[in-house]
């Protein structure tokens, strides 16, 4: 393969780091865990860090949040193009999905959309962050302070992205992270809740494994604790899961975030080069970054002479070895297991219909990648006509 999808983040210091958890013969979480939370709440300005096994298993602690403790019901509001476990959780817990078109330009939800897809029965939204991209906060939290809705954001593509400064996945009641393979750093399989409040972080340890109380501070206010552990350490209080993640992956994630300054700054340089040779042609549009990207991939969809081509776009760069795929989710409502989603559509999917027919991505990461992006650049000007 010329051109990867996703690139290795590790070296000898994860292997390391892996080899001193299996000779502590404390395998499930524990201390490194703890110690990752801490240093990824630390680096991303956020007071609580909760640490699970997946993305996917943080926007399922996110929803199951909104369900159980805060008692919400109703309708949530996301956009049409994400990921699978974007929408999953939200069936999960109860919720209708309420889907809204994407700006065809950033490819994160059109705001100029939300209002009119409110109802009566809107709880939530749940923007995505696609592709290392952020929404634009000004505008989603005021919809959500006019309506009165909570926020909480799948940020599961886009870890060091920046809105005004501030980091996606702290905007909200809680933002999910993911650090598998393809992604800014790899724990393999591991993902991260950030949140503002502590009783709320408490919940989300607690569902975390099992229900129980055992993994909370001594004054927690969602159990006090008795100092009676043959008591304490089964008392189950929320209705949880089992979405622990191995100490091996708390310990690899600290490695990483040694290694996140250098990784971000190649992910930059690659995605320099990429704006300088794919911006502004009529033969295909970049995502337009609202703030400050941290390029996860790099996507287009096909227009002008390549609009409808992308079939023989796709079989060029599968000749030259340059790896690909669709556009995140593409439109979800074209998805075979929709008619098990209790969802509601208001307006058209334009921008995510385009997407869906014209749209794909190729990769980005911690390496190097001028020559390849080049060759992409070559491959696709030169069927033009």
């Amino acid at each position: 393969m010329k051109y990867p999808l996703a690139f290795s983040t590790w070296g000898v210091e994860e292997t390391d780091a892996i080899q001193k958890v299996v000779d502590s013969d404390m395998y499930t979480m524990g201390k490194h865990v703890k110690q990752f939370e801490n240093e990824f709440a630390e680096l991303f300005k956020s007071p609580n860090a909760v640490m699970v096994n997946s993305g996917s298993s943080a926007n399922l602690l996110m929803l199951s949040l909104l369900k159980w403790k805060y008692k919400l019901k109703g309708d949530i509001i996301a956009p049409v193009v994400g990921w699978a476990t974007t929408y999953f959780p939200i069936v999960q817990n109860g919720f209708t999905i309420n889907f809204v078109d994407v700006d065809p330009d950033t490819w994160n939800i059109d705001v100029q959309k939300i209002e009119q897809s409110i109802t009566s029965n809107t709880c939530a939204i749940m923007p995505v962050n696609l592709l290392g991209n952020s929404c634009d906060y000004d505008a989603i939290r005021s919809i959500c302070d006019k309506h009165g809705l909570m926020l909480i954001e799948d940020n599961c593509e886009s870890m060091g992205a920046k809105f005004n400064g501030q980091y996606t996945g702290t905007f909200g009641l809680a933002g999910s992270f993911s650090f598998f393979f393809s992604h800014h750093i790899q724990t393999m399989e591991g993902g991260m809740v950030l949140c503002k409040n502590k009783d709320d972080a408490d919940y989300l340890r607690s569902m975390r494994a099992h229900g129980w109380v055992r993994d909370l501070p001594d004054n927690s206010s969602l159990y006090k604790k008795t100092g009676n552990a043959f008591n304490d350490n089964f008392i189950f209080a929320t209705p949880g899961y089992n979405l622990r993640p191995l100490e091996m992956s708390g310990a690899i994630g600290s490695v990483q975030l040694g290694k996140w300054d250098s990784i971000m700054q190649t992910r930059l340089e690659n995605a320099k080069h990429f704006v300088e040779l794919f911006s502004d042609k009529p033969w295909c549009r970049i995502q337009k970054d609202l703030g400050e990207s941290s390029w996860f991939t790099f996507g287009m969809v096909l227009d002008g002479a390549l609009k409808g081509r992308r079939t023989d776009v796709i079989q060029a760069l599968d000749k030259a070895g340059i790896q690909n795929r669709p556009l995140a989710s593409r439109n979800f409502l074209n998805q075979p297991v929709m008619p098990n989603l209790d969802h509601t559509v208001i307006g058209s999917m334009e921008a995510a219909d385009d997407i869906h027919d014209n749209g794909f991505f190729v990769g980005n990461g911690s390496v190097a990648l001028k020559e390849e992006i080049s060759l992409l650049y070559e491959i696709i000007s030169g069927m033009v006509k």
